[in-house]
């Protein structure tokens, strides 16, 4: 909302009024101008000079100025970061998508045990997944170290499910590899359907949405991608396994 030329323009008074602003920018559409002149002790006269500077010709039209500028900034974010999110959602709805859901659903409900693994992001949602089926009534344990030791027969006659966003990490290969040779059942839930973790699983879900990275202070890339397709689909999953269960 504010420009390089009007912050480089306020003086040491001002500037107390732009950064309190800047860090309480809600609050300040429920204050009156004294309440802010106290709040930033400073005179109101001060406060009309600041709203001046910011090209607004009092205070009320500075805080009408601030609230659009504000709505402008949500309907930004959900124009640009959201909207992968909200036509993955969409898609969701249609028959195809909803006949994998039953399906990995019912191959949940047959399983003498559940395991969900992933690794960063994904582990935590491996957790988030164990909690959520375990409250569903279905048993189900996670693992969230790819390199955790565990005996091969624990695998036997159990569902796999495992999280990644690439479906690339050699570790997490390497333990669905493992899964299969133990006559485990693979279902993956993965960002796209063409990944090496995907081929193998015997019911792959995913969902298409722009990965996000970021490098970090020690020069390591992050992955920052989304994690809400993947709540959905535990959660949608977990919904379907309560229903077949309790049928």
């Amino acid at each position: 909302m504010f420009t390089y030329e009007q912050i480089q323009s306020l003086n040491d008074l001002e500037f107390e009024v732009y950064n309190y602003i800047v860090k309480n920018s809600d609050k300040i559409l429920e204050m009156t101008i004294r309440e802010l002149a106290q709040e930033t002790h400073v005179s109101t006269t001060v406060i009309l000079r600041f709203c001046k500077k910011v090209g607004c010709n009092g205070y009320s039209e500075f805080k009408v100025k601030l609230k659009l500028a504000q709505l402008n900034d949500v309907e930004r974010i959900s124009e640009t970061e959201l909207k992968p999110v909200l036509d993955y959602l969409q898609k969701m709805n249609k028959e195809e998508k909803s006949r994998q859901l039953y399906e990995a659903a019912s191959l949940i409900c047959q399983a003498q045990k559940v395991i969900f693994i992933g690794a960063g992001s994904s582990g935590i949602m491996a957790k988030y997944g164990a909690r959520c089926f375990n409250s569903m009534g279905k048993l189900t344990y996670c693992i969230d170290d790819p390199f955790y030791p565990i005996p091969d027969e624990i695998y036997e006659g159990a569902v796999i499910v495992a999280l990644s966003v690439s479906g690339e990490i050699p570790q997490l290969i390497n333990r669905v590899n493992k899964f299969k040779n133990s006559n485990a059942t693979i279902i993956t839930i993965t960002n796209s359907q063409d990944n090496t973790i995907a081929k193998m699983a015997d019911l792959s879900l995913f969902y298409h949405v722009p990965v996000e990275n970021f490098d970090s202070f020690q020069f390591e890339i992050i992955d920052v991608t989304t994690q809400i397709p993947v709540v959905y689909l535990i959660e949608e999953l977990g919904r379907q396994v309560y229903k077949l269960i309790h049928e």
